[in-house]
């Protein structure tokens, strides 16, 4: 391993974009992603030992949060140096409260790394992250861990993924190293094209088998090279590491490695060199993308994006950046479409919680700029005034959670607290309800949820009380009603003198009518506005149950006035206290808002979720195909029953379902659900 990777301190520097290889590392939660980032820097001599060192160097810059979930949060960047190519690896979270995250390493990366566990190779969340791959249109390669496990054997693990990830056509995917594999433990390996050997895993049985095998699949996907294996000829590892390296690009296979941790904390990983082999002569570079971004050219005007923000306690605000085109140096002002100028001040490549200063970061390369006053995630840093790129897909925040301030101090901190924390974290949405008056953080999941508390206290010194959620009911009337209302009053002076005579009855859908059928000017024209103004305000404030009054017609039949003591004032108190007498005669109704929803799943968890949408009083409308093995059901239910339906519709389809809501109407509440939230009257 020496005469491969040198350890070193310094951030990797490349000249060319040719030499780049941005990969996204995808899996989920107990796939072993952190011990295979460990190892990969640790074979790449960018550490010393699995675990981190001494002096407090590790792999990724985790949270405290992190470590209280076991599970990655936040995107990491982990640049490594191999074979004359600096490979940025994107750790992403595999967790579906942060696809957020994974979806801006997906936009930024070129090709990705799904790690799977050789004892649940195709659970429920790894294919799940094999659809974002193919989605994405991303080159994917597999990286098999836990192969020490008792009873694993990688032939079976080996044809459980052909069938499972080779939509139909299972020799795409590729093993591309016999493995010597002896008590549970990872010895070494043979490359089947070159022949090159890892560690040392002596002699391998149906070795040149297997070699046979893998030159079919790769030559069976070129004509020329195809034609020469028909006739006998001897294809030479260049040749084939070269079709390999076209049929990768084009998504058309995907090779298969097999790693294992170090035995000891500094010693060899087995499976590590192969794979950063392969990354580096297999693997695209920045040049070889081929979507409506700006073309990799280190020469050309100045476009990147930030793609992750975060903080640090000394250096302030860290925004990691992919450059598109052009070169980014130290003292350089960018323009951010839409929004104001920035100064870029100091650049560096991060590794951990370490900094380290880089003098410029060329087109197709990953690069930290600190200090950024007002640029967001997502945001377009430019040389010039071009349109901003695009976003990568954000998931939708549908959990919500009500939080007052804990304390006057904490109130004074929350609002500049929570816009900095929103800025850095697109799937984050903070509402203020005009209906309810609470501040509601909308997140993606439980756990992102507590990371969004976690940052308020840890980061910024704000502690928060959580409240109940209220949805924002609306009452009407049931049935027609009439009310008098009288306002008078004698108190020296001028006094106040008004009394007015209306009819209520329903008008579902309708929102809210005034009629005026006063005859014989027992209440002045003049007065009439007035009225409707005193009504209007009292359905805003509700009449009963303190929810807004909606879908009324309110009539006004008559009235009297006094030529000195009538006023608008006075009139507009009539008519409220007219509207709550109606009120009180007749019967009022509850109601609830209605949600269209959508969810998407697994074809094997239709069944469940179905009938759990039944149970929330849920009306499906239809299912329809939603892609391959995929269900697309639409429903309307009852936004009460979906506080808590991000957490369910996890647990029903083992993190796979995604669901999408979208507001429909109100509809009466049945009375017993009135009645349990007392509101019924």
């Amino acid at each position: 391993m020496a005469d491969r990777a040198a350890t070193h301190t310094a951030a990797p520097v490349v000249e060319r974009p040719e030499e780049l290889r941005n990969v996204v590392l995808l899996g989920g939660t107990g796939t072993g992603k952190t011990t295979l980032v460990e190892s990969l820097a640790l074979t790449a001599g960018a550490l010393t030992r699995v675990g981190g060192v001494p002096d407090g160097t590790t792999v990724a810059d985790h949270e405290e949060v992190e470590h209280q979930q076991q599970r990655s949060v936040q995107l990491a960047l982990v640049p490594l140096s191999w074979q004359d190519c600096k490979i940025n690896l994107l750790d992403a979270p595999g967790y579906a409260d942060f696809a957020g995250e994974m979806h801006a390493a997906l936009h930024a990366a070129e090709a990705a790394l799904l790690v799977v566990s050789a004892t649940d190779p195709v659970s429920a969340p790894t294919l799940a992250l094999w659809r974002e791959c193919r989605a994405a249109g991303l080159p994917t390669a597999v990286v098999l861990t836990h192969l020490n496990a008792v009873r694993v054997r990688l032939d079976e693990v080996l044809a459980t993924l052909r069938e499972a990830l080779g939509e139909g056509h299972p020799d795409t995917v590729l093993q591309l190293c016999d493995t010597a594999l002896r008590d549970g433990r990872l010895l070494g390996s043979v490359e089947l094209l070159s022949g090159r050997r890892y560690g040392d895993p002596g002699d391998i049985p149906g070795l040149e088998a297997d070699r046979g095998h893998l030159v079919e699949a790769i030559a069976g996907e070129d004509d020329t090279l195809l034609e020469r294996y028909v006739a006998g000829e001897e294809l030479d590892a260049e040749a084939l590491g070269a079709a390999l390296r076209r049929e990768f690009l084009a998504g058309a296979v995907h090779p298969v490695v097999a790693t294992a941790p170090p035995a000891e904390p500094t010693g060899a990983a087995p499976g590590a060199a192969e794979l950063l082999d392969l990354i580096a002569a297999v693997f695209p570079s920045p040049l070889d993308r081929s979507d409506d971004l700006p073309a990799c050219d280190p020469a050309a005007p100045l476009a990147a994006q930030i793609i992750h923000s975060g903080e640090d306690p000394y250096v302030g605000r860290l925004s990691l950046a992919r450059v598109w085109s052009g070169t980014v140096r130290p003292d350089t002002t960018v323009h951010v479409p839409g929004g104001a100028d920035e100064k870029i001040t100091a650049l560096s490549c991060p590794f951990g919680k370490q900094q380290r200063p880089v003098p410029l970061a060329l087109a197709g390369d990953l690069v930290s700029l600190a200090k950024l006053a007002a640029a967001r995630t997502g945001d377009t840093l430019a040389a010039d005034d071009r349109p901003a790129l695009p976003l990568w897909t954000q998931p939708e925040a549908l959990l919500p959670a009500a939080v007052e301030a804990h304390s006057k101090a904490d109130e004074d901190k929350l609002s500049q607290a929570l816009a900095r924390i929103a800025a850095q974290d697109p799937s984050l949405r903070v509402e203020q309800n005009p209906d309810t008056h609470q501040l509601v953080l909308w997140c993606t999941g439980e756990a992102h949820q507590a990371v969004v508390l976690d940052r308020l206290r840890s980061r910024y010194g704000v502690h928060v009380d959580t409240v109940e959620y209220r949805v924002a009911l609306r009452e009407t009337f049931a049935s027609g009603a009439s009310g008098h209302g009288r306002h008078v009053k004698q108190s020296g002076g001028h006094g106040q003198f008004a009394i007015c005579d209306l009819t209520v009855e329903p008008l579902p859908g309708g929102g809210f009518e005034f009629v005026d059928k006063v005859v014989g000017g027992s209440v002045p024209r003049n007065f009439i506005p007035s009225v409707e103004k005193g009504v209007r305000a009292q359905l805003a404030h509700g009449v009963t149950t303190g929810y807004p009054m909606v879908d009324v017609r309110v009539t006004l039949t008559d009235g009297k006035a006094h030529s000195v003591d009538s006023s608008d004032a006075a009139f507009q108190t009539a008519g409220a206290l007219a509207l709550r007498e109606a009120a009180a005669n007749g019967r009022i109704q509850l109601l609830e808002p209605v949600d269209e929803v959508q969810v998407l799943l697994p074809d094997e968890y239709q069944g469940a979720v179905l009938s759990d949408l039944s149970a929330r009083r849920g009306h499906v409308l239809g299912t329809e195909p939603g892609g391959p093995g995929m269900s697309l059901l639409r429903a309307e239910v009852p936004e009460l029953e979906l506080t808590r339906y991000p957490v369910e519709l996890r647990s029903l389809s083992h993190g796979t379902g995604q669901f999408s809501r979208s507001y429909l109407r109100h509809a009466p509440m049945p009375a017993n659900l009135a009645a349990q939230h007392g509101r019924a009257s």
